[in-house]
């Protein structure tokens, strides 16, 4: 679901009114640079309006993941979910164990994977989260090891085809 849905509309479709505890989070998932987890939500939330509490935040991240609006993963980073607007199971998760970052990458391996298992498995995948931990090309080159040219930029989200 693109960061530009009318969130209320699909709120109200669905039988639901968009609080403003509601528009607060889908807010700052919208403008957020990465995956954020519940207390950095409620955090900036919080910024903007003191009374939001914890559990209106997660309230709100479950009605949206409900309706296929944000995406909740486990990176790895920690045991702590990681939240953001959704986006299609053929993008999945590069995360670096040294510096924490997280790159989006978009290609064709969880397209063979969904076939591979049709296919040979007689199984449907109906959501396949990837997520893959390693060294970025930063850290690696920090650390006087070869690496191939860095194609993000620090702290934001770059989409790479395979």
């Amino acid at each position: 679901m693109p960061a530009t849905t009318d969130v209320g509309h699909v709120l109200r479709e669905q039988g639901y009114r968009l609080t403003s505890p509601r528009w607060l989070v889908w807010s700052v998932l919208r403008s957020a640079d990465g995956h954020l987890t519940a207390d950095e939500i409620t955090e900036r939330v919080n910024d903007a309006d003191p009374t939001v509490n914890r559990s209106s935040v997660y309230r709100s991240l479950t009605i949206f993941e409900e309706l296929d609006l944000v995406r909740r993963s486990h990176l790895g980073v920690d045991e702590s979910a990681r939240w953001e607007i959704a986006h299609p199971d053929d993008v999945f998760h590069l995360v670096c164990h040294s510096c924490g970052s997280v790159e989006h990458h978009a290609g064709a391996m969880v397209g063979r994977i969904r076939s591979h298992l049709a296919e040979d498995h007689d199984f449907v995948a109906e959501g396949i989260e990837l997520v893959i931990t390693g060294k970025c090309s930063d850290c690696t080159r920090a650390d006087g090891s070869d690496a191939t040219p860095s194609t993000r930029a620090a702290g934001r989200h770059v989409i790479t085809r395979d």
